[in-house]
């Protein structure tokens, strides 16, 4: 036999779609080409391949001439998942193994020049890919990867993985007269998702005073609500955001599997945080393309990585315009586009934002315990670096002020985490009962027929629209900030001092 085919998956985004490796071995002048609109890396799998199978004693067609075409042609191609495919096809040609058994599966593997498997991004969209695919022809395909990449695609419930170490034993499984018990080195990984919960280390007692901020955290955390807090240096901003997670849920089995997808297509993934929430926390000299996505192809930035998760921006204004302005859209719509000439992806991005800023360059505009320096045309510039569309799609703004040196010597006062998780807990239930999501994610009709709003209450946002100039955006999130207040109060309506306490977690950032 001179043509072989294998079928293996490439990388668009989330998406992973499907790649013929088609592998021809002719007479003529020795030469190994590969064609398939490849990247620099896959080309170089001509190499790996080559020194693998001599390695392990595996005969390799020197006096042939080698043509492996990755289908479609027009879809980019990159990094070394294409090896394992490669060398498959080329001793499938040569009759080293049974062509028949290779066609059960989809593999993809990169080789080390001893014949070793090493881990591959995007395990788990693979193996979401195939999953979809199930009811169609690939219903009988099992995928095989290196053993590090397979447990991470295995968390994908209906699809048969199976993990290897070393080349030759995926070789001794496609023998003719091989079978699965007869090799050791492949076999059949069975999903583990055992849920690793570190101990929480960080309670929200440990902030002393600061009620008002807390109140604000439980109620952006029962509603997915985004928040920005403002405030001096040391005041217990950073302190309040990494206390946030312990405010949360663990995610449900779906949710898990679409924050492990974009995790793995970073390469990021961990199977012991299983059903954790990923709090990132990017530096201030973060670029847009950090944050947004980005590069060639296109990766998920930090706001996708935060995908179920929280992103915490501390020293908000110091983040490039850019990178600021493109938080817009996701705060929105949940998903980002990253578009280039060629082609576009989306990737998730259904995050939760908090934000951390100073209310002026020296940090102590309006602190009564230390005389700001700065000018006010300082103070409007620095406060200015925050466009108003993205203040616009901040539903909790909140002042921090300086806790006093009496506050801060007294033994730890409120309540703890544990305590305030249960009440965002039975919010969250209340919420997904009634409408089947938060209510930051509400829109249009559901927000309609979901919020039900007192005439008093209603009455008093449209005076407060009106006197404060507010945009229609900034109605509907006021709106639905209150929602989250009466879910917390167990009551069935907005009433007037839900409506009256939704209002005033709309700060504007101005100079007073």
């Amino acid at each position: 036999m001179t043509l072989a085919i294998v079928h293996s998956r490439s990388l668009d985004g989330l998406r992973a779609p499907e790649v013929t490796v088609e592998v021809h071995l002719a007479n003529g002048l020795p030469a190994f080409t590969l064609v398939g609109l490849a990247d620099t890396e896959v080309k170089e799998a001509r190499e790996r391949v080559r020194a693998a199978m001599s390695s392990n004693g595996l005969e390799f067609p020197l006096n042939k001439r080698i043509t492996v075409n990755l289908a479609p042609a027009d879809l980019p191609k990159e990094s070394g998942r294409f090896d394992l495919p490669i060398a498959l096809g080329i001793l499938a040609a040569m009759g080293q193994v049974d062509a028949e058994k290779l066609a059960r599966y989809e593999c993809a593997g990169e080789l080390s020049l001893g014949g070793e498997l090493r881990a591959v991004r995007g395990a788990l969209p693979m193996a979401l890919a195939l999953r979809r695919a199930s009811d169609g022809p690939h219903a009988a395909r099992a995928l095989i990867l290196p053993s590090a990449s397979a447990h991470e695609a295995a968390l994908v419930e209906g699809v048969s993985i199976y993990g290897a170490t070393h080349l030759m034993g995926v070789v001794n499984h496609l023998r003719p007269a091989s079978s699965v018990t007869d090799v050791s080195d492949l076999a059949r990984v069975i999903p583990d998702r055992q849920q690793v919960r570190p101990v929480l280390c960080e309670d929200l007692r440990d902030v002393k005073g600061q009620t008002a901020a807390k109140r604000a955290l439980e109620i952006a955390a029962a509603g997915g609500h985004s928040m920005l807090m403002v405030g001096p240096p040391g005041s217990g901003k950073s302190m309040l955001a990494h206390r946030f997670a312990g405010l949360l849920p663990a995610l449900t089995d779906d949710e898990s599997l679409e924050s492990a997808a974009v995790l793995s297509l970073a390469g990021q993934f961990d199977a012991q945080k299983w059903g954790e929430r990923r709090f990132a926390a990017p530096h201030h000299t973060a670029s847009p393309v950090a944050l947004a996505g980005g590069g060639s192809p296109p990766r998920p930035g930090e706001i996708s990585l935060a995908h179920h998760g929280v992103l915490f921006l501390d020293e908000l204004p110091e983040f490039p315009r850019a990178a600021l302005e493109a938080l817009r859209e996701p705060l929105e719509t949940g998903q980002i586009c990253i578009s280039r000439a060629a082609r576009r992806h989306e990737f998730p991005a259904r995050f939760q934002l908090l934000a951390a800023m100073n209310p002026c360059p020296c940090g102590h505009f309006g602190n009564p315990l230390k005389a700001c320096r700065c000018t006010p045309d300082q103070v409007a510039r620095y406060q200015g670096r925050l466009s108003g569309p993205l203040l616009d799609r901040i539903d909790v703004q909140v002042d921090v002020p300086v806790v006093p040196a009496e506050v801060l010597a007294q033994a730890p006062d409120g309540e703890s985490s544990a305590v305030v998780a249960r009440r965002v807990a039975a919010a969250r239930a209340l919420q997904r009962e009634r409408q089947g999501q938060l209510n930051a994610a509400l829109q249009g009709q559901a927000l309609e027929s979901c919020v039900a709003v007192s005439p008093s209450a209603k009455q008093f946002l449209q005076g407060a629209c009106s006197r404060l100039g507010w945009s229609g955006r900034a109605y509907y999130r006021v709106l639905k900030l209150a929602r989250t207040i009466a879910d917390l109060a167990g009551a069935p309506a907005i009433d007037v001092t839900h409506m009256a306490e939704a209002i005033q977690y709309r700060r504007v950032l101005q100079i007073h």
